[in-house]
Protein backbone atom coordinates (compact mmCIF):
# COMPACT_ATOMS: atom_id res chain seq x y z
CA UNK A 1 0.00 0.00 0.00
CA UNK A 2 1.38 3.10 -0.62
CA UNK A 3 2.00 6.40 1.52
CA UNK A 4 -1.26 8.09 2.69
CA UNK A 5 0.04 10.96 3.71
CA UNK A 6 -1.87 11.74 6.56
CA UNK A 7 -1.15 14.88 8.62
CA UNK A 8 2.23 14.92 10.76
CA UNK A 9 3.19 11.91 9.34
CA UNK A 10 6.19 11.18 7.40
CA UNK A 11 7.19 7.96 4.76
CA UNK A 12 9.04 4.80 6.35
CA UNK A 13 12.58 4.40 4.83
CA UNK A 14 14.27 1.93 3.66
CA UNK A 15 15.65 -0.08 6.26
CA UNK A 16 19.20 -0.09 6.50
CA UNK A 17 21.34 -3.61 6.86
CA UNK A 18 22.65 -2.69 10.38
CA UNK A 19 22.57 0.29 12.21
CA UNK A 20 25.09 1.23 15.35
CA UNK A 21 24.97 -1.56 17.02
CA UNK A 22 26.22 -3.96 13.88
CA UNK A 23 24.55 -7.38 12.56
CA UNK A 24 22.02 -8.60 15.08
CA UNK A 25 23.52 -11.86 16.67
CA UNK A 26 19.98 -12.39 18.51
CA UNK A 27 18.18 -15.67 18.00
CA UNK A 28 14.99 -13.65 17.69
CA UNK A 29 14.14 -10.83 14.98
CA UNK A 30 10.74 -9.22 15.57
CA UNK A 31 7.93 -7.75 13.04
CA UNK A 32 8.95 -4.14 14.02
CA UNK A 33 11.14 -3.19 11.06
CA UNK A 34 14.89 -2.51 12.06
CA UNK A 35 16.30 0.79 12.37
CA UNK A 36 13.79 2.78 10.32
CA UNK A 37 13.50 5.43 13.48
CA UNK A 38 17.16 5.91 14.90
CA UNK A 39 20.28 4.37 13.60
CA UNK A 40 21.04 4.02 17.41
CA UNK A 41 18.06 1.69 18.06
CA UNK A 42 16.62 -1.37 16.20
CA UNK A 43 13.01 -1.47 17.30
CA UNK A 44 12.00 1.56 18.43
CA UNK A 45 9.22 1.47 19.18
CA UNK A 46 9.54 -2.77 21.14
CA UNK A 47 12.10 -0.65 23.04
CA UNK A 48 10.34 2.43 24.64
CA UNK A 49 7.30 0.56 25.81
CA UNK A 50 9.68 -1.07 28.23
CA UNK A 51 9.78 2.27 29.99
CA UNK A 52 5.79 1.05 31.18
CA UNK A 53 7.12 -2.24 32.61
CA UNK A 54 10.32 -0.25 34.20
CA UNK A 55 8.27 2.31 35.51
CA UNK A 56 5.54 -0.07 37.18
CA UNK A 57 7.99 -2.50 38.89
CA UNK A 58 9.43 0.74 40.32
CA UNK A 59 6.24 1.78 41.44
CA UNK A 60 5.95 -1.64 43.32
CA UNK A 61 9.30 -1.26 44.86
CA UNK A 62 8.61 2.09 45.88
CA UNK A 63 4.98 1.12 47.34
CA UNK A 64 6.20 -2.44 48.89
CA UNK A 65 8.88 -0.51 51.19
CA UNK A 66 6.39 2.47 52.17
CA UNK A 67 4.08 -0.19 52.93
CA UNK A 68 6.27 -2.83 54.96
CA UNK A 69 5.05 -5.62 52.56
CA UNK A 70 7.71 -8.50 52.52
CA UNK A 71 10.76 -8.30 51.04
CA UNK A 72 10.03 -11.42 48.44
CA UNK A 73 8.29 -8.65 46.80
CA UNK A 74 10.45 -6.19 46.56
CA UNK A 75 13.00 -8.64 45.29
CA UNK A 76 9.94 -9.87 42.93
CA UNK A 77 8.93 -6.65 41.76
CA UNK A 78 13.16 -5.93 41.15
CA UNK A 79 13.32 -8.37 38.82
CA UNK A 80 10.38 -7.61 36.94
CA UNK A 81 12.30 -4.42 36.51
CA UNK A 82 15.58 -6.11 35.63
CA UNK A 83 12.97 -8.15 32.75
CA UNK A 84 12.03 -4.51 31.59
CA UNK A 85 15.85 -2.73 31.40
CA UNK A 86 17.05 -6.36 29.55
CA UNK A 87 14.24 -5.91 27.42
CA UNK A 88 15.43 -2.59 27.11
CA UNK A 89 18.16 -3.72 25.96
CA UNK A 90 17.53 -6.39 23.56
CA UNK A 91 15.25 -4.50 21.15
CA UNK A 92 17.65 -1.50 21.15
CA UNK A 93 20.25 -4.05 19.91
CA UNK A 94 19.46 -7.06 18.72
CA UNK A 95 22.43 -8.56 20.34
CA UNK A 96 22.26 -12.66 22.08
CA UNK A 97 23.66 -11.03 25.32
CA UNK A 98 20.57 -8.58 25.38
CA UNK A 99 18.31 -11.21 24.91
CA UNK A 100 19.37 -13.30 27.65
CA UNK A 101 18.85 -10.27 29.92
CA UNK A 102 15.36 -10.19 28.49
CA UNK A 103 14.31 -13.73 28.40
CA UNK A 104 16.33 -15.33 31.78
CA UNK A 105 15.12 -12.87 34.74
CA UNK A 106 11.43 -13.55 33.37
CA UNK A 107 12.48 -17.46 34.40
CA UNK A 108 14.29 -15.63 37.61
CA UNK A 109 11.42 -13.43 39.13
CA UNK A 110 8.66 -15.96 38.39
CA UNK A 111 10.40 -18.23 40.67
CA UNK A 112 10.22 -16.07 44.32
CA UNK A 113 6.40 -15.76 43.90
CA UNK A 114 6.23 -19.96 43.10
CA UNK A 115 8.41 -20.36 46.37
CA UNK A 116 5.93 -18.29 48.23
CA UNK A 117 2.71 -19.22 47.06
CA UNK A 118 3.79 -23.22 47.15
CA UNK A 119 5.85 -23.02 51.23
CA UNK A 120 2.78 -21.43 52.49
CA UNK A 121 1.70 -23.77 56.17
CA UNK A 122 4.62 -25.80 55.46
CA UNK A 123 7.67 -26.58 57.73
CA UNK A 124 10.80 -24.39 57.82
CA UNK A 125 12.72 -27.60 56.63
CA UNK A 126 10.11 -28.07 53.42
CA UNK A 127 10.20 -24.50 52.58
CA UNK A 128 13.94 -24.70 52.68
CA UNK A 129 13.90 -27.70 50.61
CA UNK A 130 11.41 -25.70 48.07
CA UNK A 131 13.50 -23.34 47.70
CA UNK A 132 16.38 -25.77 46.81
CA UNK A 133 14.01 -27.13 44.26
CA UNK A 134 12.78 -23.92 42.54
CA UNK A 135 16.47 -22.98 42.51
CA UNK A 136 18.13 -26.22 40.57
CA UNK A 137 14.76 -26.19 38.75
CA UNK A 138 15.59 -22.82 37.60
CA UNK A 139 19.13 -23.58 37.20
CA UNK A 140 18.57 -26.46 34.29
CA UNK A 141 15.97 -24.46 32.33
CA UNK A 142 18.94 -21.93 31.86
CA UNK A 143 21.87 -24.73 31.08
CA UNK A 144 18.89 -26.40 28.63
CA UNK A 145 18.25 -23.25 27.05
CA UNK A 146 21.90 -21.92 26.76
CA UNK A 147 22.75 -25.30 24.91
CA UNK A 148 19.43 -24.94 22.75
CA UNK A 149 19.44 -21.96 21.70
CA UNK A 150 15.28 -22.42 21.10
CA UNK A 151 13.26 -19.60 22.60
CA UNK A 152 10.26 -22.46 22.63
CA UNK A 153 12.36 -23.96 25.97
CA UNK A 154 12.06 -20.16 27.57
CA UNK A 155 8.62 -19.70 26.60
CA UNK A 156 7.40 -23.27 27.80
CA UNK A 157 9.33 -22.94 31.00
CA UNK A 158 7.56 -19.49 31.73
CA UNK A 159 4.19 -20.90 30.76
CA UNK A 160 4.51 -23.54 32.88
CA UNK A 161 6.04 -21.70 36.13
CA UNK A 162 3.45 -18.95 35.97
CA UNK A 163 0.20 -21.18 35.72
CA UNK A 164 1.62 -23.18 38.39
CA UNK A 165 1.61 -20.12 40.55
CA UNK A 166 -1.85 -18.60 38.96
CA UNK A 167 -3.21 -22.32 39.94
CA UNK A 168 -2.09 -21.93 43.13
CA UNK A 169 -3.28 -18.87 44.30
CA UNK A 170 -6.53 -19.46 43.51
CA UNK A 171 -6.55 -22.46 45.08
CA UNK A 172 -5.76 -20.36 48.41
CA UNK A 173 -8.19 -17.84 47.41
CA UNK A 174 -11.39 -20.65 47.67
CA UNK A 175 -9.84 -22.57 50.21
CA UNK A 176 -8.30 -19.90 52.58
CA UNK A 177 -9.90 -16.58 51.95
CA UNK A 178 -13.33 -16.70 54.18
CA UNK A 179 -13.49 -12.19 54.30
CA UNK A 180 -16.19 -11.73 51.39
CA UNK A 181 -14.82 -7.90 50.42
CA UNK A 182 -10.96 -9.64 50.23
CA UNK A 183 -12.07 -12.14 48.06
CA UNK A 184 -13.90 -9.91 46.01
CA UNK A 185 -10.20 -7.39 45.73
CA UNK A 186 -8.25 -10.53 44.80
CA UNK A 187 -11.02 -11.97 42.13
CA UNK A 188 -11.18 -8.24 40.08
CA UNK A 189 -7.23 -8.13 40.42
CA UNK A 190 -6.70 -11.65 38.86
CA UNK A 191 -9.75 -11.22 36.20
CA UNK A 192 -8.64 -7.81 34.72
CA UNK A 193 -4.63 -8.65 35.19
CA UNK A 194 -5.22 -12.20 33.06
CA UNK A 195 -7.53 -10.30 30.26
CA UNK A 196 -5.12 -7.43 30.67
CA UNK A 197 -2.46 -10.32 29.77
CA UNK A 198 -4.13 -12.41 27.07
CA UNK A 199 -4.73 -9.19 25.52
CA UNK A 200 -1.34 -8.52 24.81
CA UNK A 201 -0.37 -12.19 24.20
CA UNK A 202 -3.10 -12.07 21.40
CA UNK A 203 -1.74 -8.82 19.72
CA UNK A 204 1.81 -10.52 19.54
CA UNK A 205 0.38 -13.61 18.40
CA UNK A 206 -1.58 -11.00 15.39
CA UNK A 207 1.82 -8.74 15.02
CA UNK A 208 3.83 -12.60 14.49
CA UNK A 209 1.77 -14.36 11.88
CA UNK A 210 0.07 -11.41 10.05
CA UNK A 211 3.64 -9.74 10.52
CA UNK A 212 3.22 -9.02 6.29
CA UNK A 213 -0.12 -7.24 6.48
CA UNK A 214 0.52 -5.24 9.38
CA UNK A 215 4.16 -4.25 7.70
CA UNK A 216 1.97 -2.92 4.79
CA UNK A 217 -0.59 -1.14 6.87
CA UNK A 218 2.61 0.66 8.46
CA UNK A 219 4.37 1.98 5.84
CA UNK A 220 0.44 2.94 4.43
CA UNK A 221 0.16 5.24 7.96
CA UNK A 222 3.57 6.71 7.73
CA UNK A 223 5.00 7.25 10.90
CA UNK A 224 4.15 8.03 13.77
CA UNK A 225 0.78 6.55 13.18
CA UNK A 226 2.07 3.14 12.36
CA UNK A 227 3.77 2.88 16.11
CA UNK A 228 0.22 2.16 17.06
CA UNK A 229 0.19 -1.40 15.02
CA UNK A 230 3.40 -2.56 16.83
CA UNK A 231 1.77 -5.28 18.46
CA UNK A 232 4.67 -6.35 20.23
CA UNK A 233 4.97 -2.60 21.97
CA UNK A 234 1.44 -3.44 22.89
CA UNK A 235 2.49 -6.72 24.53
CA UNK A 236 4.79 -5.37 26.41
CA UNK A 237 2.79 -2.39 27.85
CA UNK A 238 -0.16 -5.20 28.72
CA UNK A 239 2.24 -7.47 30.42
CA UNK A 240 3.59 -4.98 32.44
CA UNK A 241 0.35 -4.10 33.57
CA UNK A 242 -0.78 -7.54 33.84
CA UNK A 243 2.52 -8.55 36.07
CA UNK A 244 1.75 -5.72 38.20
CA UNK A 245 -1.87 -6.70 38.73
CA UNK A 246 -0.53 -10.00 39.70
CA UNK A 247 2.04 -8.81 41.99
CA UNK A 248 -0.60 -6.45 43.96
CA UNK A 249 -2.78 -9.46 43.99
CA UNK A 250 -0.02 -11.70 45.57
CA UNK A 251 0.55 -8.92 47.95
CA UNK A 252 -2.79 -8.94 49.16
CA UNK A 253 -3.19 -12.91 49.61
CA UNK A 254 0.05 -13.14 51.95
CA UNK A 255 -1.36 -9.92 53.77
CA UNK A 256 -4.73 -12.48 54.40
CA UNK A 257 -3.16 -15.47 54.66
CA UNK A 258 -0.68 -14.14 57.32
CA UNK A 259 -3.96 -12.81 59.15
CA UNK A 260 -2.83 -9.02 58.61
CA UNK A 261 -5.94 -8.17 56.23
CA UNK A 262 -7.29 -5.24 59.22
CA UNK A 263 -4.10 -3.43 58.71
CA UNK A 264 -4.03 -2.61 55.16
CA UNK A 265 -6.22 -1.11 52.98
CA UNK A 266 -6.92 -2.48 49.31
CA UNK A 267 -7.12 0.63 47.42
CA UNK A 268 -8.52 0.94 43.56
CA UNK A 269 -7.31 4.28 42.15
CA UNK A 270 -8.80 5.75 39.30
CA UNK A 271 -11.08 2.59 39.93
CA UNK A 272 -8.83 0.38 38.29
CA UNK A 273 -5.05 0.71 39.10
CA UNK A 274 -4.68 -1.21 42.75
CA UNK A 275 -2.46 -1.04 45.33
CA UNK A 276 -2.37 -2.42 49.05
CA UNK A 277 -1.40 0.29 51.80
CA UNK A 278 -1.32 0.30 55.76
CA UNK A 279 -4.11 2.21 57.41
CA UNK A 280 -3.03 5.89 57.80
CA UNK A 281 -2.32 5.34 61.60
CA UNK A 282 0.12 2.08 61.17
CA UNK A 283 1.63 3.82 58.16
CA UNK A 284 2.71 6.43 61.52
CA UNK A 285 4.40 4.03 63.39
CA UNK A 286 2.00 1.43 65.09
CA UNK A 287 2.44 -1.45 62.71
CA UNK A 288 3.10 -4.24 63.84
CA UNK A 289 6.31 -6.04 63.17
CA UNK A 290 6.75 -7.07 59.69
CA UNK A 291 8.08 -10.98 59.67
Amino acid sequence: MAWLGLPFSRPYPTPPGTGFWGPRTSTIDWCEENYVVSSYIAEAVNTLTNGMFVALAFFAIYNAICQKHEKRFILTAFGFALVGVGSWLFHMTLQYEYQLLDELPMIYATCVPTWAVFSWARSKRDTVLLGVYIFLGASALTVVYLYMKDPTIHQAGYAVLTGMVLFRSLYLIVTKIEDPAARTNMWKTVIIGVVTFLSGYGLWMIDIHFCGVLRSARRSLGMPYGFILEGHGWWHILTGLGVYYYLIFLEYLRICLRGRADDYDYIWEFGFFPHVDLKKKLANGDSKKNN
